[in-house]
């Protein structure tokens, strides 16, 4: 196996200070776990990330599925999570409008997801001026660095977002690569030698799918072509789960899987 370069190195190399921090995070805690936390109430939310957070690099959020969302009960604390636990917050808003819209969607509103986020996503329907608008609402709410993920690839069935979409949607990411870090994708994502992040949703260690078109891949599968930050949801706190023990496996699957890619591991 060819080795790779660890988390540290690409982090000394990279030009994004979102994915500086993370990818040193991510070599000091042992992880490339990332929680996705879709529940329906802050105390939810709340609960199952102060026992996922040792295990975690980032928290994943839909925080417009929150009914009793506010800014005081729902986000402070999180924040305060985070940097108990030493996480980052990713809010998986997936914008996908223009980019005078997508600027005030994200600064804005009753989430104000420009705010405390670190990092957001979007689709690259729209063209290049998302990027741009988004760039400019983080630019102009908080003087603390903000990177966007754009959606490569989905884990669906069905998904439209293959072949000259995905293409297409890279060309958009390389209009801006200090604010773009990466992609939502299956694969890895090779362009220029530029060094993009990949996390994936749909990993699962047990499950292979839902009845509502999800379709999950291994852990070690999804590592091995190109995977950096594994994204789990259902598998950690789905019915009937201990989401500590729960965490603590779905973190170990990534920690090997990623040292047996870099040759830190035989």
């Amino acid at each position: 196996m060819v080795k790779t370069q660890t988390y540290t190195e690409r982090a000394n190399a990279h030009q994004s200070p979102v994915a500086q921090r993370l990818f040193k995070l991510m070599d000091t805690k042992k992880t490339n776990l990332c929680a996705s936390v879709d529940v329906r109430t802050s105390q939810e939310l709340l609960s199952l990330v102060e026992k996922l957070g040792p295990y975690i690099c980032l928290v994943k959020t839909h925080i417009d599925i929150i009914d009793d969302f506010s800014y005081e009960g729902t986000i402070q604390p999180l924040l305060e999570l985070s940097k108990k636990h030493n996480f980052m917050i990713f809010e998986d808003r997936k914008f996908a409008d223009i980019g005078n819209t997508v600027k005030s969607q994200y600064a804005g509103g009753v989430y104000k997801v420009a705010q405390w986020a670190d990092i957001t996503n979007a689709h690259g329907i729209t063209g290049t001026g998302i990027v741009q608008g988004l760039k400019e609402a983080a630019k102009e709410t908080t003087s603390e660095p903000r990177g966007l993920l754009m959606l490569a690839e989905l884990s669906s069935k069905g998904s439209l977002a293959y072949g000259e979409y995905t293409e297409k949607t890279i060309d958009i990411a390389k209009s801006d690569r200090e604010f773009v870090i990466g992609f939502i994708a299956q694969r890895e994502v090779v362009e220029d030698g530029f060094d993009w992040i990949i996390m994936t949703p749909g990993v699962g260690l047990d499950d292979k799918g839902d009845s509502l078109g999800q379709q999950y891949r291994t852990v070690d599968e999804v590592i091995s072509t190109g995977t950096d930050i594994i994204i789990v949801g259902r598998g950690l706190f789905g019915k009937g789960r201990d989401s500590e023990v729960e965490g603590r496996r779905y973190r170990d699957a990534g920690w090997n899987a990623y040292l047996k890619k870099t040759s830190q591991l035989n």
